[in-house]
């Protein structure tokens, strides 16, 4: 087998997509869990769709040079103060033999080019790819716990303070959420924000909370086939994580979301037990290189991933 690393094509979208949504899908079922995708593979392309829009050119593909297909595929972020790691996949027929290492080998480099940390979000539950990215110097820094909750369709009716100050987000917000973001977790993505709010997808949905100060929170979520989670959010306190948790998922009335709840604030995850929501997995932020700890309570997701 030869394997060769490249950009992804434009016409490639859909191969991803199959790659994305059949190797997730395998994994999960092979472990004893239930597949993450459902629905027609084309929902998958939203990753190339919103990952190319932030950072075109920037999904790597390993090539099967002797049959032309695609062995594996990863989206990656360059950002002024980090490298994300995007979702990285193997292709089932290739499991077990070195295609994610070689990917992860080359965001590595790149960043490492750069003098740059690289950071991700990875399952706790995958063994295999904690220890890859354990061997490549990843350090687990904060653990998630994945909660999800059907909202009913008249929405949650609970009392929560500050729910008064929450706002749906304007452009005029994105410099003051990229600077709360970078001031409570160490680093900057703007576009990311103005992108979410801009919302040229009509699938993203971002609120602030409104302190006397300022902005001291926001949360992003995102309804689509192929993707409904809560997140990307930073808050200063409990209380503001609170009401935009609350506010989002009312917003998602009738759907069923997915989000990572922060198991160091323990008051807040016995709220979202209280709401009726339950745990579906835990993930680890990792950071590989330069890490300063976060204050503030982070909540990461997977489009675009950082943590």
């Amino acid at each position: 087998m030869s394997i060769e690393l490249r950009a992804m094509r434009r016409d490639e979208w859909g191969e991803v997509a199959e790659l994305i949504y059949d190797s997730t899908n395998a994994w999960y079922v092979a472990n004893g869990r239930s597949a993450i995708f459902s629905g027609p593979k084309s929902h998958c392309e939203l990753f190339c769709q919103v990952y190319e829009a932030l950072d075109p050119g920037c999904c790597v593909v390993a090539e099967d040079t002797d049959t032309g297909r695609l062995a594996g595929s990863c989206f990656y972020h360059p950002r002024p103060t980090h490298v994300s790691l995007g979702i990285m996949n193997a292709h089932p027929d290739y499991f077990g033999q070195g295609v994610a290492r070689r990917l992860l080998s080359f965001i590595t480099d790149l960043a490492d080019g750069e003098e740059k940390p690289v950071r991700l979000v990875s399952s706790a539950v995958n063994l295999d790819s904690f220890s890859l990215y354990s061997h490549a110097g990843f350090v687990p820094r904060t653990i998630f716990q994945d909660m999800l909750l059907t909202v009913p369709e008249e929405g949650l009716a609970f009392d929560v303070p500050g729910s008064d100050r929450i706002r749906v987000a304007t452009a005029d917000d994105v410099p003051a959420l990229a600077a709360l973001e970078e001031e409570l977790v160490g680093i900057r993505r703007e576009k990311d924000y103005r992108y979410f709010v801009e919302n040229a997808d009509g699938c993203w949905h971002v609120l602030v909370s409104e302190g006397d100060a300022g902005i001291d929170g926001f949360l992003v979520s995102i309804a689509h086939p192929g993707s409904n989670m809560i997140g990307p959010g930073i808050m200063r306190e409990e209380s503001q994580a609170t009401a935009l948790i609350h506010a989002q998922l009312n917003y998602n009335r009738g759907r069923t979301p997915v989000w990572l709840v922060p198991s160091a604030f323990p008051g807040l995850v016995q709220t979202m037990y209280a709401w009726g929501a339950r745990n579906c997995e835990l993930h680890f932020a990792q950071v590989r290189g330069d890490y300063t700890p976060h204050t503030g309570v982070l909540m990461p997701t997977f489009m675009p991933e950082t943590a």
